[in-house]
């Protein structure tokens, strides 16, 4: 019996935002489908509307995996896991030990298929992950904000910046076509 698809369906009980006060919970689960809906609308972005060479569903996919690690790690917060080098490369370290350990738990054939998803990926892959992950975050931080949670106000702040910093033009398009519509009530989104 293999325990792989199992442990993946666990992501739902592994709460974000620890640190902070939300208004609305967010678990790794939720997170990864949004990033992964992101994920693939950048490589869209990227390749139809700017030109430029993507491949959308490889995206997507590798979105849905990129927290798979934290089943055992937990949801460690940015500025833990990010304080200094050491903290940083000790963390990335168990968090690869723990998507060997998820590989592990596939039948051997499947296992192939999933080792990108879950260790290193295609670089072109990645930039748009990590882009994803971080608009996933900064479009939270606007939820909240709507909803009126001031906590958020900073953590908008730096994501938005960090999102600039990037220099992305997929997140630029992205964030002056969609990005407004995150702060609304259903009311106004029609």
């Amino acid at each position: 019996m293999h325990h792989f698809f199992a442990y993946i369906s666990r992501m739902k009980y592994i709460d974000r935002w620890s640190l902070m006060r939300s208004t609305v919970t967010e678990n790794i689960q939720e997170h990864s489908h949004m990033v992964a809906v992101l994920a693939h609308a950048l490589a869209v972005i990227r390749r139809d509307v700017l030109g430029g060479e993507s491949d959308p569903n490889a995206c997507a996919a590798a979105a849905l995996f990129h927290d798979a690690s934290e089943i055992f790690t937990g949801d460690l917060p940015t500025p833990i896991k990010y304080y200094n080098p050491a903290i940083r490369d000790a963390y990335h370290q168990v968090e690869t030990m723990a998507a060997e350990r998820l590989l592990e738990m596939l039948p051997k054939e499947m296992g192939p298929a999933y080792a990108p998803l879950l260790g290193e990926m295609d670089p072109a892959v990645q930039e748009l992950v990590k882009a994803a992950d971080k608009l996933s975050a900064y479009i939270k931080c606007l939820e909240e904000l709507a909803a009126g949670n001031r906590d958020f106000a900073d953590a908008a702040g730096e994501t938005l910046a960090s999102l600039q910093r990037m220099g992305l033009p997929e997140v630029d398009y992205f964030l002056a076509h969609f990005g407004e519509g995150f702060g609304l009530t259903l009311d106004q989104l029609h």
